[in-house]
C-alpha cells in the first residue's frame, strides 16, 4: 500500500503593500518631474533629467516592487533590492524578527527579508490586544502583528519541511544586475553632465 503524496502548492509570496504603494507615488513624482525636464528644457537639462531618471527609476524599483519572499515546501527564495537568495529549508538554521526581519543559515550567515517589514508601533498594539483578551472572559481573539505572524509561519515551514530530501543543498546568491548595472550607468552619466 503506497502513502498518498502531500498536495503540491505554488509558491506563497509575502511582500510589503504599503512598499508597492510608495512605489508606485515615487515612480509617478520621478515621471512628472523627469518628463516635464525632458519636454520642456532647454540646453542640457533634458540631458540631465534623462540620467536622473536612469538612475532614480532602477532604484525605485528595487527598493519598493523588487523586495519579495517566495517559499515552498522545498525552499525559500529571499529577493532583496540588489540580490536573490535560494535558501533549501535544510540550509535554514532561523527565521526571527527583531528590529528587522532576518533569515540565519547554518553557517551563521544572515540575511534581511526587506519585504517583512517589522512595525514596532504594530507590534505594541498586538501586545495591548493580547492583554485585553487575556484580560476579558470572552472569545476575543487576539492578533500578532504582522511581521511576527508571517515570521512564525516562515519558522514553522522550515522546522516542518527541513528533514524533505528536496529541500537539501547550500544556498545560492544572485546579483541583480538588472537593477545595478542601469543605475550606474545613470549614476556616471549623470556625473559626467554635472562635471562638464
Amino acid at each position: 500500500m503506497t502513502t498518498p503524496q502531500e498536495p503540491q502548492y505554488a509558491d506563497r509570496s509575502y511582500r510589503s503593500t504599503p512598499g508597492i504603494v510608495g512605489g508606485l507615488l515615487l515612480l509617478a513624482f520621478a515621471a512628472w518631474i523627469g518628463g516635464d525636464a525632458l519636454v520642456t528644457g532647454e540646453g542640457r537639462v533634458p540631458w540631465i533629467a534623462a540620467a536622473g531618471l536612469l538612475l532614480v527609476v532602477p532604484l525605485v524599483v528595487a527598493f519598493t516592487f523588487r523586495p519579495v519572499v517566495y517559499v515552498n515546501d522545498d525552499r525559500m527564495r529571499v529577493r532583496n533590492p540588489f540580490r536573490t537568495v535560494d535558501l533549501p529549508w535544510a540550509s535554514v538554521a532561523d527565521v526571527r524578527a527583531g528590529y528587522s526581519s532576518e533569515v540565519v543559515t547554518r553557517d551563521g550567515t544572515t540575511y534581511q527579508l526587506w519585504s517583512v517589514p517589522v512595525s514596532l508601533r504594530e507590534r505594541k498594539k498586538a501586545a495591548r490586544r493580547q492583554d485585553r483578551a487575556a484580560g476579558t472572559a470572552g472569545p476575543e481573539a487576539a492578533r500578532s502583528a504582522g511581521a511576527d505572524a508571517t515570521i512564525a509561519d516562515l519558522r514553522e515551514l522550515a522546522e516542518r519541511c527541513a528533514a524533505r530530501p528536496s529541500a537539501q543543498g547550500a544556498p545560492h546568491v544572485r546579483w541583480a544586475y538588472e537593477i545595478i548595472a542601469p543605475a550606474l550607468a545613470g549614476l556616471v552619466l549623470l556625473l559626467v553632465l554635472l562635471a562638464v
